[in-house]
C-alpha cells in the first residue's frame, strides 16, 4: 500500500535543511506533502528548492494535518513533525506494522546536550507502551480508513495528538516499534529542560482532569 508523509511547519527554517536530506530516500516511495501554517521565514522557499509540494492551511497543527491528509493519496499516512528524522526503512517498518494494526507510532530519542534527555525519551516511549497513546514527537502513522473514520484530528490548539490517540485506540492498541526516531531536543532545551518537563506534566494531568485544549495552550505559550 502506498504511503503518504504529511509535514506541518511553521517558521521551520532552522530544522527543515536536514530534516528534508533525511526524507530523500523516500521521495521515489512515498508521497511527500508539507502543509504551511502562515511561516514568516524562509521556510516555504526551502520546501520548495527541494522540490517538495507545498500546501497553505490555517496555523495549528491538527488543521495542518488534517488538511495534508485530504490532499494525501496514500493508504497509509505518516504524520511528521518539522524536526523529527526518520529511522532507516521507515515506510517498509509501517507497512508491515499495519498490516495488524490500525496506527502506531516509534519509539524516540531526543537530540541535544543535556543527559536527562535521553531519560526523557525513555519515559516517552514506557508511557506510551503502557498506556496506548502516543505523541506527535513520535511519527504517528495509521491507515487512512481508519484515520478518516475516527474524523482525523479533533481541530484543537494543543494535545491533538493525545485526543487522536484516544479515538483510534477504539479500533485497536497501537503498534509501538522499537526503531527510534531522532527529535529535537530544543524546545526542553530553549525553556529549560525542568521547566518544560514540568510544564508538560502539568498539561497532561489538567487534560485528563477535563481542562479545555483552549485553556492548555494559553498556560503552554
Amino acid at each position: 500500500m502506498s504511503l503518504s508523509i504529511i509535514i506541518p511547519m511553521l517558521n521551520e527554517a532552522d530544522a527543515l535543511p536536514d530534516t528534508l536530506k533525511a526524507l530523500r530516500p523516500y521521495s521515489a516511495t512515498a508521497e511527500l506533502i508539507l502543509v504551511d501554517g502562515g511561516s514568516s521565514d524562509d521556510s516555504v522557499a526551502l520546501a520548495h528548492q527541494a522540490g517538495m509540494r507545498v500546501l497553505a492551511a490555517p496555523a495549528g497543527r491538527a488543521l495542518q494535518m488534517n488538511a495534508g491528509a485530504a490532499a494525501a493519496r496514500g493508504d497509509l499516512l505518516l504524520f511528521l513533525h518539522a524536526d523529527t528524522r526518520l529511522p532507516a526503512n521507515a515506510d517498509r517498518l509501517i507497512a508491515d506494522a499495519l498490516v495488524c494494526h490500525h496506527w502506531g507510532r516509534f519509539d524516540v530519542t531526543i537530540c541535544g546536550r543535556h543527559p536527562m534527555l535521553a531519560v526523557i525519551a525513555g519515559m516517552m516511549n514506557l508511557r506510551s507502551r503502557l498506556t496506548g497513546i502516543a505523541t506527535g514527537d513520535q511519527a504517528l502513522f495509521v491507515r487512512r480508513r481508519a484515520f478518516e473514520a475516527v474524523g482525523g484530528f479533533p481541530e484543537q490548539p494543543l494535545m491533538e495528538d493525545i485526543a487522536l490517540g484516544k479515538r483510534l485506540k477504539h479500533l485497536g492498541p497501537p503498534a509501538c516499534l522499537r526503531q527510534k526516531v531522532i527529535t529535537s531536543g530544543r524546545r526542553w532545551e530553549q525553556k529549560g529542560l525542568w521547566r518544560t518537563m514540568v510544564l508538560m506534566w502539568r498539561l497532561r494531568f489538567a487534560y485528563w482532569r477535563g481542562a479545555s485544549p483552549e485553556q492548555l495552550a494559553r498556560a503552554y505559550r
